[in-house]
């Protein structure tokens, strides 16, 4: 899944970044400094809203998981993913502001809770966005984990995983333009149109679960890993993945958070044939480091060819 005028790193491997918890401004930054120094991708999470006390546990575990802006790993084992301080940005709003202030990087969501919106409602801004921003958009989807948002929501949060199949079958029948209909369990509706002609949307599933694997094989252009698996949990993740593919007879890219930019690091993912890495933001570039010249460093220690700016 390569965009025009992509380049691939060494190894035909690309590179991007990961970001959660950030102001608009830090997202456009670091889009702006990732693309300058070649970096092909940049991914948003997102969570809804802060339910306060809750119980959930976040399935990839509490570790440093999902790293923030200005948070050491250390903190990473006693912090929660979502309390009082997080900023949650609505991510297809936050990535429209990426997608007018840049011109070559992919954006993505990573994840887009699906489960809790209408599918209508997301194919139409998911069709906006693409053409914002020239067709570099992909819609990474999840079904989510944390029970107490989805009460907040009042949607029924055993029912997720169906709703998510449901809504990546209607998105599939919105972007092919024209009107159409939709007669399952979760949504009904009869004729309706929300794009007058097709809109090509990426869809990348995430999740490291079983179920979520068959899903991104059965379903998804790609698969995106959630949370930042070791080296060894991304290989196995990366083969079962394979093997649901393999069995559908389709084929998936594979995206998968990598701990650390370093070459050492990075290189055992080469040698294991892995073509999309993927950094948590403030790994390449430290909440009060000069942003530009942090993404152009290790850029240029991971061998990452600088974009043909005379192409743009």
């Amino acid at each position: 899944m390569t965009a025009p005028g992509e380049v691939a790193g060494p190894g035909g491997v690309r590179f991007g970044v990961s970001l959660y918890d950030v102001s608009v401004s830090r997202l456009v930054e670091v889009a702006q400094a990732a693309e300058a120094a070649g970096f092909e991708h940049l991914w948003l999470g997102e969570h809804l809203i802060d339910p306060g006390d809750y119980a959930s546990k976040h399935p990839a575990g509490t570790r440093d998981d999902t790293e923030t802006e200005g948070l050491s790993p250390d903190d990473f084992r006693t912090r929660r993913i979502v309390e009082t301080s997080t900023q949650l940005v609505d991510p297809l709003v936050a990535l429209a502001a990426v997608g007018a202030q840049t011109s070559r990087i992919r954006i993505a969501t990573g994840i887009y809770l699906l489960a809790l919106r209408h599918p209508l409602v997301t194919a139409r801004a998911a069709a906006t966005l693409q053409e914002i921003s020239g067709g570099r958009f992909m819609l990474g989807v999840g079904a989510g984990w944390l029970r107490e948002e989805f009460s907040a929501l009042g949607v029924p949060f055993a029912e997720r995983s169906s709703r998510v199949e449901e809504s990546v079958a209607i998105l599939r029948k919105a972007w092919r333009g024209g009107r159409f209909g939709y007669h399952g369990h979760h949504f009904r509706f009869e004729d309706v149109q929300v794009c007058a002609l097709p809109v090509n949307v990426p869809l990348i599933a995430g999740g490291n679960s079983p179920r979520a694997l068959r899903r991104a094989a059965r379903l998804a252009d790609g698969w995106f890993s959630s949370a930042t698996p070791t080296f060894e949990e991304a290989v196995e993740l990366r083969d079962n993945l394979a093997a649901h593919c393999q069995a559908e007879g389709r084929d998936v890219e594979c995206h998968v958070r990598v701990r650390h930019p370093a070459p050492e690091v990075v290189g055992r993912y080469l040698e294991a044939g892995f073509t999309s890495l993927v950094f948590w933001a403030q790994d390449v570039s430290p909440p009060g480091a000069d942003t530009f010249e942090q993404f152009r460093k290790v850029a240029g220690s991971l061998g990452i060819p600088p974009p043909d700016l005379t192409a743009y």
